[in-house]
């Protein structure tokens, strides 16, 4: 049973963090879409900040992605000490 727990947060997991770098990218793209249009003089005055924000969303999803792995590390090594026992 432990098992199939591990392997169901193990998924969680990687859906999780495949949304965060989803939503990071998303950020991204925004910022050099907008970069690309005031390079080639269709833009706005916006350009500076989608970089704040890509830079701060990508900050926030990585430090998400970390606590979320070891929240995850944790609770598998004791799922995995209650199985040898």
């Amino acid at each position: 049973m432990a098992s199939l727990k591990l392997e169901v947060m193990d998924k969680i997991v990687a859906l999780m963090t495949a949304a965060f770098g989803f939503v990071a990218a998303l950020a991204w793209n925004g910022a050099i879409s907008q970069l690309m249009e005031d390079w080639l003089g269709t833009g706005g005055d916006q350009t500076l900040g989608l970089i704040v924000y890509a830079i701060i969303v990508t900050a926030v999803a990585v430090i998400a992605i970390v606590l979320i792995s070891r929240v995850y590390g944790k609770i598998k090594a004791t799922e995995e000490a209650k199985e040898k026992k």
